[in-house]
């Protein structure tokens, strides 16, 4: 692909001033971004439905409908469940720091040799608790000085009604806007940009769609599980270990650890670990033999490393925008320096470029390499 100088002077002027735009305006972009995500993720059931013969605003309102009917029930049957957890949860946590304090720094001291003599486990026991004890007269401080801002819970409000609003409208022009930009960019350079966003797209498809589906399915397997086990904290270790899994593995690690604290205080029985533990190897076990393969298949995701920095510096540099943002802009920069490593390897930087009569493996390429070495 090649740019001419004006071409070049213009992308670089774009990237510019969106850039400075996000920046000055990441504390209106917020719900903007999370609807835009959210018209990404279901503009393929759309297009499905559209495909059948439906109006695109009819796909749309259909798609709309079950989303709104999801997320209803969602928060009907779950916030109460979890919002009883949290409470059980936060009332175990002096138990906890017993367990660690009589339990694990003892064998950390026996088997591992550090030594936490001078850690000063009381006091943090009463600061918990003393904090525990003002929770009531925070949460009415905290009710307080919202009902004095009024302006604040209003600007909240007024983002939360405005995310399915604009969802809709980007939901149902989604693929009138893509061909419009499609449309807009140089005709010397429209295929290899259209290539390239295939590519991100399918890294996107690969991470956002497929590993949201893991999550979701993970934690419903683990909560279920532990459920099963007689867990109280299930739905709350499942949800935490289903988020934490957007890293591979790091949602087995924490949820099954704690897991593992929440039975071994609940039951105070060792047997119960075992079933703790099948819980969660079964859930590995279906995530490598059926949710990855069904949900993500073959394509190529973002490598968890490359995730975890992309979120935190996309904070680091926009807030919350910026984490909204990540991810695609590191699909973006994944696809460019897959192909920047394409062209560095065709390069003269790179070694003496092969000929088109000796491709690299041809026989007679396999010859020279062979007198080279002799020669040697």
């Amino acid at each position: 692909m090649q740019l001419t100088d004006s071409q070049r002077w213009m992308f670089i002027c774009v990237l510019a001033v969106a850039g400075g735009l996000v920046y000055l305006l990441q504390p209106i972009l917020s719900p903007f971004m999370v609807a835009a995500l959210l018209a990404y993720m279901f503009d393929p059931l759309a297009d499905r439905l559209e495909d059948k013969g439906m109006s695109r605003t009819g796909a749309v309102i259909i798609v709309f409908g079950l989303i709104s009917a999801l997320v209803m029930v969602l928060l009907l049957l779950l916030l109460p469940k979890l919002g009883h957890q949290i409470q059980v949860m936060v009332k175990t946590i002096p138990a906890v720091i017993t367990l660690v304090e009589t339990k694990v720094v003892p064998w950390m001291e026996v088997n591992l040799g550090i030594s936490l003599a001078s850690f000063d486990w009381q006091s943090v026991r009463q600061i918990l608790s003393g904090n525990w004890q003002q929770t009531g007269n925070v949460l009415k401080d905290v009710m307080n000085s919202i009902g004095q801002s009024g302006m604040a819970v209003a600007a909240w409000l007024a983002n939360l009604v405005l995310i399915p609003v604009v969802m809709f409208y980007l939901l149902r022009d989604w693929d009138v806007m893509i061909d419009k930009i499609s449309h807009l960019l140089p005709r010397n350079v429209e295929p290899k940009v259209s290539l390239w966003a295939s590519e991100c797209d399918e890294v996107l498809g690969a991470f956002v769609k497929g590993q949201l589906l893991v999550m979701t399915a993970l934690g419903a397997i683990y909560a279920i599980g532990l459920w099963l086990v007689g867990l109280d904290l299930a739905l709350l270790v499942g949800m935490i270990a289903g988020l934490a899994s957007i890293v591979p593995y790091m949602g087995f690690i924490i949820g099954i650890v704690a897991a593992i604290i929440a039975a071994m205080l609940q039951f105070n029985d060792p047997t119960i670990l075992a079933w703790v533990g099948l819980v969660f190897i079964i859930g590995q076990m279906l995530e490598g033999m059926v949710l990855t393969p069904l949900l993500v298949g073959d394509r190529i995701g973002l490598h968890p490393v490359a995730v975890i920095f992309a979120i935190m510096a996309g904070g680091q540099l926009f807030g919350f925008v910026g984490i909204l943002i990540a991810l695609p802009v590191a699909a973006v920069i994944m696809v460019l320096l897959r192909h920047l490593h394409d062209g560095y390897q065709r390069s003269s930087l790179y070694g003496e470029a092969k000929t088109a009569e000796d491709p690299p493996g041809s026989a007679a390429s396999v010859t020279d390499s062979r007198k080279d070495l002799a020669g040697d």
